[in-house]
């Protein structure tokens, strides 16, 4: 058994007791179709109407002042929640309703909250969406099979039932890899919504054209036991890795350059979600179903969208977990890319805000129209 494979993360702070850091790779599995959207929305500009599907709620962000160039504020209770296929999908909102959409997608083990330091600053150009994928952060935690097509549908369900015009979608690690997934498959929607995608340090395979097919036959009671231990020892360091010094440890690890935001409100939107009776076993569904189904590989992604729309990359240079060579490949895929390095780890957005934030603006105004 691999458990070290087992243990490819793609974000913050669930990492194996040995203390191997690779990055999460998404697992394929079939999925049911999606549900009619209900919201619940905040009023975090002055021109939200509220329609029949949307009630307005009490929210932190309700006298949020976007000039003020303060990060976000972390709320345990949630900001806005939207019903996605019976399940409650936590999200904010936030910025001039009239300009060009952007949403933003989280790493696995994150949440919204991640990217605190960037929404009040792109929402003077963007009206900025974030939410919590299923599973992770304020969102619902249903006991259930977890896969990349899950998240890619969320996201693209998401823009559907809730932005309801062309944005731009940006995601780090997992949450990268859901963008460029969602930006492929847009086409299949009944209108293509997604203009331009960026990653920050996006997880991901590619193929590997030596590798032998997998023709083992799989002994039943192996397997079974493979579970049991499986569960043990991924259960064994949930209960650790969410401990308040552990993430502070592991953040520090994945922020090479300056850990100067790894800060308490950072390590608490980690901790607090794995108080959720159901994230020890979202967690070993997630972590076990990696690998199980049909790949899917950066390189057909990338094929799919045959250099259709704009892909920016802003990748952190000293990802200790994701490695340049990365985006590198996704560079010499796909001829439809801009690059712009950032000294920074894993998660440039929240390690060198600023760089990210300025990559953004102008990818934006090159190719979206923003001023």
């Amino acid at each position: 058994m691999r458990i070290s494979a087992t243990f490819r993360l793609g974000a913050l702070v669930l990492v194996a007791a040995t203390g191997t850091c690779q990055a999460f790779v998404p697992p394929s599995l079939p999925t049911p179709s999606s549900a009619k959207a209900v919201t619940q929305k905040s009023s975090l500009s002055s021109s939200t109407t509220p329609t029949a599907a949307t009630a307005v709620i009490s929210s932190p962000l309700d006298n949020y002042d976007v000039a003020s160039g303060e990060r976000l504020p972390w709320y345990e209770q949630g900001y806005s929640s939207w019903k996605w296929r019976d399940h409650n999908i936590n999200y904010l909102e936030l910025g001039d309703p009239s300009k060009p959409a952007l949403l933003l997608i989280h790493g696995f083990g994150a949440s919204a909250y991640h990217f605190r330091h960037n929404i009040p600053e792109l929402s003077k150009d963007y009206h900025v969406y974030a939410f919590d994928l299923l599973g992770f952060g304020l969102s619902d935690k249903p006991l259930e099979d977890y896969s990349a097509e899950v998240w890619r549908d969320q996201a693209l369900d998401f823009i559907e039932q809730v932005i309801q015009k062309p944005t731009v979608v940006a995601g780090n690690s997992l949450g990268g890899f859901t963008s460029l997934y969602a930006a492929a498959h847009a086409s299949d929607r009944e209108e293509d919504l997604i203009k331009g995608c960026v990653l920050l340090n996006a997880a991901g395979r590619f193929r590997d054209p030596d590798a032998p097919p997998d023709a083992e036959e799989k002994n039943e009671l192996v397997e079974k036991v493979k579970e049991w231990v499986q569960r043990l020892v991924i259960s064994a360091s949930f209960i650790y890795t969410k401990r308040p010094a552990r993430i502070e440890q592991v953040l520090k690890q994945v922020y090479p350059v300056n850990d100067a935001n790894v800060d308490d409100e950072l390590v608490e939107s980690i901790r607090f979600p794995s108080l959720d009776p159901n994230a020890a076993e979202v967690f070993y569904r997630v972590i076990t179903k990696n690998g199980g189904g049909a790949a899917v590989f950066v390189d057909d992604l990338l094929a799919r969208l045959d250099n259709s729309k704009p892909l920016l990359l802003a990748w952190g240079e000293s990802d200790p977990w994701i490695r340049p060579a990365a985006a590198d490949k996704i560079q010499a895929l796909y001829s439809n890319s801009r690059r712009v390095s950032i000294d920074a780890g894993h998660c440039p957005h929240d390690e060198a805000p600023e760089a990210v934030n300025r990559a953004i603006r102008e990818f934006a105004k090159k190719y979206m129209g923003c001023k």
